[in-house]
């Protein structure tokens, strides 16, 4: 802060810990002396925070995040940014979804996942034909029979 001295800061903090001091009173009468001396508590901060310097710090990040916060929402380019980044999320879920139902992958052989043409390597699973799926199925259909249920 340019034009404001620790001086300054200082007495700003004992006006309001003396603010908050006669607030302290009040509350002591009304609410008994836990909730008296809770409050003398609370209004000693402002005074320890401008002797430390904590009150003027406390002033500049409030101002810097005030500033960050008016150039995030009046600044095109802000938004421009932060419409890109939604637009890659989204397309990270997108594919995301295609890739775990198998839509939209390279079109390559049935005992293949990948072309060896472009570099890929042969998958290690075996090409299932109709003997594969048989051989499951007469098992199935053998465990249904022995429980009554086909």
């Amino acid at each position: 802060m340019g034009g404001i001295d620790a001086t300054t800061w200082q007495a700003l903090g004992l006006v309001i810990t003396l603010i908050g001091l006669g607030v302290s009173v009040l509350v002591w009468r009304r609410r008994g002396t836990a909730s008296g001396l809770r409050a003398v508590a609370w209004s000693l901060l402002p005074a320890a925070a401008g002797f430390t310097g904590t009150l003027k710090l406390l002033w500049q990040i409030g101002n810097d995040v005030a500033d960050w916060a008016v150039r995030l929402i009046f600044s095109p380019v802000v938004w421009l940014g932060i419409s890109l980044a939604v637009v890659a999320v989204v397309l990270f879920v997108v594919s995301g979804a295609m890739r775990s139902r198998g839509v939209g992958g390279r079109a390559t052989d049935p005992g293949r996942t990948s072309s060896p043409a472009l570099g890929g390597r042969p998958s290690a699973r075996p090409a299932r034909g109709p003997a594969a799926d048989d051989d499951g199925m007469d098992d199935i259909e053998a465990i249904l029979r022995k429980h009554g249920i086909q």
